[in-house]
C-alpha cells in the first residue's frame, strides 16, 4: 500500500467511530471472528487498543492485521485503522 493510499484511508478513517476493543484477555478467537465479519461488511474499520492489553499499540495492531489478513493503515495513539478488501459481490468497494 502507498503512502497516498495510506493517506486517503486515514482521511475515510476520520470520521468512523472504533468498532471494538482489544483489552486484557487480548487477540482472541471470537475478537478476530467479529473484526473479520467487519471487516468484509465495512472494508474499513477502526479498533481500540486499551493499555491493559500489555503490548505496545504498534506491535498489537500488526499481530491482529495478521489474524485478520488485513493491513494496518495506521496506529494513532490507542487506535488502529484495519483495511481488507472485500470479496462480496456487487459491493461498492473502497476507491483510493
Amino acid at each position: 500500500m502507498t503512502s497516498k493510499q495510506r493517506s486517503n484511508l486515514k482521511a475515510i478513517a476520520a470520521n468512523l467511530r472504533p468498532i471494538g476493543q482489544v483489552g486484557k484477555e487480548g487477540v482472541s478467537e471470537t475478537l478476530v471472528r467479529g473484526l473479520s465479519d467487519a471487516l468484509e461488511a465495512h472494508e474499513l474499520i477502526k479498533v481500540t487498543l486499551l493499555p491493559a492489553a500489555g503490548e505496545d499499540g504498534e506491535n498489537l495492531a500488526a499481530n491482529l492485521a495478521e489474524f485478520l489478513n488485513a493491513e494496518v493503515v495506521a496506529v494513532i495513539g490507542r487506535k488502529a485503522i484495519f483495511y481488507r478488501r472485500s470479496s462480496r459481490k456487487g459491493f461498492e468497494h473502497i476507491e483510493f
